[in-house]
């Protein structure tokens, strides 16, 4: 297959730092260190960011799923590989670790590629971030969110926490998270508008599958570009909007989908949607 747009490095398709597989047009990335409750690392952070560069260029990804290996999602940065050399650290070396870190969350967002997170058991400090940063959380009962950063002397609005979690569960719940730390039970998420899905821990795999498949199935460049909007317009005037959303529906207006929905409406069948 020729990938079009891509440079001449080979697109990596065996990651060191996480398992990472594909099937039928979903991706799915496993943390998988689940004796330590799959903690993210020097490594992984980067590799992490890297994977998000390149999916689009898989021209055979339409829906990528994170989840984690074990008892939990991720119980975030690792102690000892991470903190216990940060503090070790000139700021030199710390700015490139904080703004690489923060450049995993960017390409969540800027990834064109539906994102849905599985939680089950603790995503806390960094792997809450990065659940909040999907477009999708499927949460199980024992799912427990934790932005712990206070709590070990850091800043809460670390990885562009401060900017993202007002925006889902609004200023004041996210002031409660990002200053005071504590876990929050899957419940209490789900009531703070943390939680796409909450559901039984034996549905979790089931449920994730299926909208992972139906994301997957879908109008990739519509569902595209709805997440472009949503990204983009956070922090734009209603005017500026309106305009984008015009412009950007009468580019899609023009796309193969578009009348193939025309067609399967008048045939009175489902769409085969292409993605074109």
């Amino acid at each position: 297959m020729t990938y079009r747009f891509h440079a001449s490095p080979r697109l990596t398709e065996d990651w060191r730092h996480f398992r990472f597989a594909k099937a039928d047009g979903v991706a799915t990335m496993t943390l998988d260190r689940p004796e330590k409750l799959n903690p993210l690392t020097f490594e992984s952070y980067a590799d992490l960011r890297d994977l998000l560069g390149e999916l689009p260029h898989h021209q055979d990804v339409r829906a990528l799923v994170i989840r984690g290996e074990g008892k939990g999602f991720c119980g975030g940065g690792d102690v000892e590989e991470i903190i216990g050399e940060l503090i070790k650290m000139e700021p030199r070396d710390l700015m490139r670790f904080t703004k690489m870190t923060g450049a995993v969350i960017r390409a969540m967002r800027e990834c064109p590629i539906p994102i849905i997170t599985a939680i089950h058991g603790i995503a806390a400090g960094a792997g809450a971030v990065v659940a909040l940063a999907s477009d999708f959380r499927v949460v199980s009962h024992s799912g427990r969110f934790a932005f712990l950063f206070t709590k070990v002397g850091l800043s809460g609005g670390d990885m562009g926490a401060a900017y993202l979690l007002p925006r889902v569960v609004g200023l004041g719940r996210a002031t409660e998270l990002l200053m005071l730390g504590d876990t929050i039970d899957a419940a209490t998420a789900e009531r703070y508008g943390l939680v796409s899905r909450l559901v039984a821990d034996d549905e979790l795999d089931a449920t994730v599958a299926g909208l992972a498949r139906r994301l997957a199935d879908g109008p990739t460049l519509a569902l595209a570009q709805t997440k472009s909007l949503l990204t983009a317009e956070l922090d734009m005037s209603m005017p500026a909007s309106m305009e984008l959303d015009a412009m950007t529906q009468a580019l899609l207006m023009t796309t193969r989908d578009h009348a193939e929905f025309h067609s399967a409406f008048t045939e009175r069948r489902a769409p085969r949607w292409e993605g074109r």
